[in-house]
């Protein structure tokens, strides 16, 4: 038996009243996690930006020779994580082989293998690695999101369906009450996290000042603290930009803030 508070991975009913808007039309519980459930539906049937339906579904039709006899997600990957998350981690976008494939953001690749495995050591994860949606990993407080829902080419999605994606985060954030620690992972999540944050009524003082760097830290409206890092690339972990060290040392801190807070 799972211990309170604790969601499978695959879960996506969630209940949370919006960051920053306690008194401005908060729903019930029911209806949140109503809402968010219909939040999921939606995401997963979204066809808005055609260049990347066509990538994400030719790669799901190709697919790689090491996974030729697994059947690809192929669609919008949803975010997932608890209901009662005080950490929010924001990605990038599923990649091509990974979420793109499994189904779960960051399953199924070596983003994810760093990604989890932080997550296991400081407490938000039962288990340090994932390898697909239904293999039972359960996250204690944290939801898992990203700036884009579809694998985008070369990883690099335009400002275009950036845009059209930020309506999903706004609404996240929006039924996401708990926060206490956002962590983004990367340039992109990082402008994304903050368009959406702000987009929903929420201040952030100094955002004009605001820069990505790895190990920044900003404070938001609602008591909620902003981390940023790399990403958790093969291009930043194998270059060396980014080390194990320097990546826990992010997470290190966010558990600090929660305890603290």
């Amino acid at each position: 038996m799972m211990a309170r508070g604790t969601v499978p991975a695959e879960t996506m009913e969630f209940a949370h009243d919006p960051p920053g808007t306690r008194g401005r039309g908060a729903t019930s519980r029911h209806e949140r996690q109503r809402l968010l459930a219909e939040l999921r539906q939606e995401i997963v049937a979204c066809r808005l930006c055609p260049r990347l339906v066509e990538w994400r579904e030719r790669v799901a039709a190709a697919k790689a020779r090491r996974f030729r006899d697994e059947e690809y997600w192929g669609r919008p990957v949803p975010a997932f994580g608890s209901a009662d998350a005080a950490l929010l981690v924001v990605g990038l976008a599923p990649a091509a082989h990974g979420a793109n494939r499994t189904g779960r953001m960051f399953t199924g690749d070596s983003s994810g293998d760093w990604l989890f495995r932080a997550l296991h050591r400081y407490g938000w994860a039962d288990r340090p690695s994932s390898v697909g949606r239904r293999d039972g990993l359960v996250l204690e407080g944290c939801f898992i999101t990203a700036a884009v829902r579809c694998a985008p080419p070369q990883n690099k999605p335009t400002r275009a369906e950036i845009e059209n994606c930020r309506r999903y985060l706004m609404r996240e954030l929006a039924l996401l009450r708990s926060l206490h620690v956002v962590v983004v992972l990367g340039r992109i999540a990082f402008a994304a996290f903050c368009e959406a944050w702000t987009g929903i009524g929420n201040s952030f003082e100094g955002r004009e000042a605001a820069v990505f760097r790895h190990g920044a830290q900003y404070p938001l409206s609602g008591g909620v603290t902003l981390l940023s890092s790399y990403h958790p690339s093969r291009q930043n972990t194998q270059t060396g930009r980014l080390t194990r060290a320097m990546f826990h040392r992010v997470f290190s801190r966010a558990r600090r803030l929660l305890r603290e807070a």
